[in-house]
Order: structure tokens, then sequence, then C-alpha cells
């Protein structure tokens, strides 16, 4: 759910022992105490709502492999730990781009050995796997049911099975693998409109209260010597206060944080010579980015759409009467959503 554009970091490849696509398919076993479509004994948001705390204070560690039904693979080793209200992970790409990511809290570093770059910047919301829930306050359920589909076994622990099933065509709909005794999200699959696998995440190994030391992650994640640091321009704002307003809300999804950020040529963060605005938006679970900045004939050729395993990106021309705007909205949502807000956009100064 949070592994790609602007700022999640795509992984490369996929360990041996990861489903093949076809197998991802395959909807899991039932238990025999609960048969597949049997409501849940707790309401989507209770189940999200434990699955989250298992998230937040769990310690572990782990291989964690995203693929989707096209061929993409990509894995990447997660250490996580937590002492109070302070939470600290190193997430470390296992092929692709070199690259390890650290966040305590809020705060996010990312180390490129290759180019001895280090990019830091701060992020209230990341919604990281295996962290689903978006906000604890918004009316999931009335947009989600739970349904307990069966038990199975996802890197050699047991796991219960719940698919929450969208109530309209503006969301996906996820089969979620929980641990039994923690609740901790071990495996991940959203499901396309039509209920067919669109991408799936999972733990490869994982090791639940791994003596993780937040010590050793720290003093790593502070240790920048022979690179260069780079911090990325984020500053809070509204949409109001920047001239922007959706005209027609699109329903279940509340905005959550607005930021100004530097954008590049090329369309990347950072060492930029141009500010953008970014919008964010969720229902609860699903999320969506929406990404205005000034109109620029040499970066912004063709209005596209573009699709990778479950995440959608759409970006237009805006034509205002204070001048052209480049809009990309992206969210792993339907595109019919995406285009709800790409249409609402509207300019208000």
């Amino acid at each position: 759910m949070s592994w790609k554009f602007f700022g999640s970091c795509v992984m490369a490849l996929c360990a041996p022992i990861a489903m093949s696509p076809a197998a991802a398919q395959t909807p899991p076993p039932a238990a025999s105490a609960s048969q597949p479509g049997e409501p849940a004994a707790h309401s989507a948001a209770e189940w999200l709502l434990r699955m989250d705390e298992a998230s937040r204070h769990s310690a572990y560690t782990g291989t964690f492999v995203v693929s989707s039904p096209s061929g993409h693979l990509s894995s990447a080793r997660i250490w996580h730990v937590c002492q109070g209200d302070q939470q600290m992970e190193r997430v470390e790409a296992l092929t692709g781009t070199p690259r390890t990511t650290f966040r305590h809290n809020d705060q996010v570093v990312t180390f490129f050995p290759k180019t001895r770059i280090v990019k830091t910047e701060r992020r209230e919301w990341l919604g990281l796997f295996p962290a689903l829930l978006k906000s604890s306050d918004s009316a999931i359920d009335q947009f989600y049911t739970a349904q307990r589909v069966g038990s199975g076994r996802v890197a050699g622990f047991q796991a219960r099975v719940v698919q929450l099933n969208p109530k309209d065509h503006l969301r996906f709909g996820y089969r979620i693998w929980s641990e039994k005794k923690t609740g901790l999200v071990v495996k991940l699959e959203t499901l396309g409109t039509d209920g067919k696998v669109l991408e799936q995440a999972a733990f490869s190994d994982l090791k639940i209260d791994a003596p993780v030391d937040m010590g050793a992650l720290a003093r790593m994640m502070d240790d920048t010597a022979g690179y260069k640091v780079v911090t990325t321009a984020l500053v809070k704002t509204t949409a109001a206060a920047e001239g922007w307003t959706l005209k027609s809300p699109v329903p279940g999804f509340k905005p959550m944080n607005c930021y100004r950020r530097r954008i590049a040529a090329g369309g990347v963060a950072d060492g930029a010579t141009d500010n953008a605005l970014q919008w964010v938006f969720s229902d609860g679970l699903a999320s969506v980015s929406v990404f205005v900045e000034t109109y620029d004939p040499s970066r912004h050729a063709q209005e596209t759409h573009l699709t990778m395993g479950a995440t959608q990106m759409l970006t237009r021309r805006l034509s205002t009467p204070a001048g052209d705007w480049w809009v990309t909205v992206v969210g792993e949502v339907p595109l019919r959503t995406l285009e709800a807000f790409a249409q609402g956009l509207e300019r208000t100064k």
C-alpha cells in the first residue's frame, strides 16, 4: 500500500519463495469454524484498530515481498522497534537502486550509497505496510464491511484472514492475514472491483519480539559522514490558503494534510525550482494524493494514466483565469476515484 510514487520506495526483485502471480489470486482456505462470507465478529474499523495497534507496538524483523499478477516483484528487509510512544524502523531495499530508509516517528532519512546522498524529511503520516489504518476517527464502517474468510499460515505464523469489501466502486477491497496472537498484519492482498488480486504484500520470513536495538538504529540513522545531506522543503499549509478547493467532495475521503514542497525538473522532489502543492485525502484505509504545480510545457507534455499494481496515477492540465496548472492524482483506488478528484479540483483565487 505504501511503497511507490512521490517519496515511497519502489523495491525491485522478489525472494524466490514469494508466491507466484497465479498463486496470489487463490483465495485462502476456509477454517472449519468460519466459512467464507461469514460476517466477522468485529466491524471493519475494529479489526483495523487491532491490527494498527499490533503494527505500532510490536518489535519485529523480516523480509517483505510485494508482487502483482503482471509479474512485478520487489522485496526489502525491515527492522521495527518501539519504546513507549517512540517508533523506529530501518528498511533496506534488497535489489534495485541500493538505499536504506530510517524512520524515527515522523522523521524519515534515506541513504543512497552509490551517489553518497542522504535525503531527510518529515512526514506526519506514512501508511507503511504492515500499518494499514490511516485515521482512527474515520467512518470506515460506512464504506467497508468485514468478513471472516478463514485462516492460513504465513512466514511460519498462524493467521486469521479477514476480507474488507467496499460498499461502492470508489475504493478497492482488501484481504488481510493477521497473526493470531498479536494481530500483526503478515500479508495483504488488494482486490480490484472485479474481486481479482491487484497486488500482494507479505512477509516471507518474520521474527516477532525480535531484539531490535533502538539506540543502534538511531546511531546508524545519524551517521551521515561522507554523505551530502539534502533536506526536502516541506511546509504545512491548507488548500484554502493556497487557493484550491474541491467543488464536489469525493464520498468518504477526508482531507488529512496539505503541504507545499519543492519539485525539481523531471518531477523529482528536492533541489527544486518550483513549488508544488500536495493535498492528502483518506477514507481511513485508502489514500489519495493530489499534486498541483505550475504548468511547464518542457516537463508536462501529455496527459496520462498509469497503473502499477494497485496504484493508479492520473495527470491532467488545468486551465484557469490565473494561468495553467499541472495536476497529478495518485492513489491505490480505482481510476474513477482519481478522475473525481481531478474533475472536482477548482481554483479559488
